[in-house]
């Protein structure tokens, strides 16, 4: 069976254990055939991108970490000579120490970002999944150091079907085996006050229904009366609704083009 990750993005936070445990692994550390020492600096196997959404006062940061997405479509396979990049049965790819050597097309090829250049070693370098400590039947070192479950490795055929998995940026067309959860998506956010007391309003139902398709999206407004709707695609219109004691007392239509703030909202 082939092997992938998954990546629960509402789990992480941005707490960099798994790069600095990857750096501890492979820090003056060879393990061939998969992979030479990583140097000290420059290079993170295995980093979290921390990417902003909305802006003040409702802004939102996600921690997304990324790996090699060991892709069933690789670039890096095919910008390759001499099979300096390849594939194993398990679906896991590694860049060849010494096969790799002078091939420095193999960075430019991903379109992730994930291939790093060894100027000392003159070979380029990556996340090998820890194919060391698999055959040892161990677990990648960035799952073990993940404090809080965040990454999980496993088969991918089964981490792939998990509810609300999916890729990064499919349109690369690279096939990955990294999935993720929570990816950012778009959000509708406010905050509610009563309209004869001004007093922020807490536990507010709101829903937003997707007028195509009749999806919808609850939340509640919290203690100061914000709200987030998260998790909605840009570009579509919803009915936003707002209910007080099971009753609907206002809606409205938005069509967010990104991240959406509807400001302040009486009730």
């Amino acid at each position: 069976m082939s092997k992938g990750l998954l990546i629960d993005v509402s789990k992480c936070i941005d707490c960099n254990v798994c790069t600095v445990g990857c750096k501890d692994e492979y820090y003056e550390n060879s393990y061939l055939p998969y992979s030479q020492p990583q140097p000290e600096t420059g290079q993170f196997w295995i980093k979290v991108n921390v990417v902003e959404r909305g802006k003040i006062p409702k802004l939102k940061v996600a921690p997304i970490p990324l790996p090699c997405m060991h892709c069933d479509d690789a670039p890096c396979v095919k910008a390759a000579t001499g099979g300096a990049v390849y594939k194993r049965k398990d679906g896991i790819v590694i860049i060849d120490p010494v096969k790799s050597v002078g091939q420095k097309q193999i960075v430019g090829s991903c379109p992730y970002g994930v291939v790093y250049w060894n100027e000392q070693l003159n070979i380029p370098q990556k996340c090998t999944l820890c194919a060391h400590r698999l055959d040892a039947g161990q677990q990648p070192k960035c799952v073990l150091s993940c404090p809080t479950g965040a990454l999980m490795y496993g088969e991918f055929e089964t981490l792939s079907k998990t509810e609300g998995a999916e890729p990064l940026y499919p349109n690369y067309g690279a096939k990955p085996r990294v999935y993720y959860i929570g990816l950012p998506k778009t959000f509708i956010a406010g905050a509610l006050a009563d309209s004869k007391t001004g007093d922020c309003l807490a536990g507010v139902e709101v829903t937003a229904k997707d007028t195509a398709t009749g999806k919808t999206y609850t939340t509640n407004s919290d203690t100061w009366g914000d709200f987030w709707l998260d998790g909605l695609e840009a570009k579509k219109t919803y009915e936003v609704s707002f209910s007080r004691a099971g009753t609907v007392v206002k809606t409205q239509s938005v069509t967010p083009q990104a991240d959406t703030d509807l400001g302040d909202i009486t009730l």
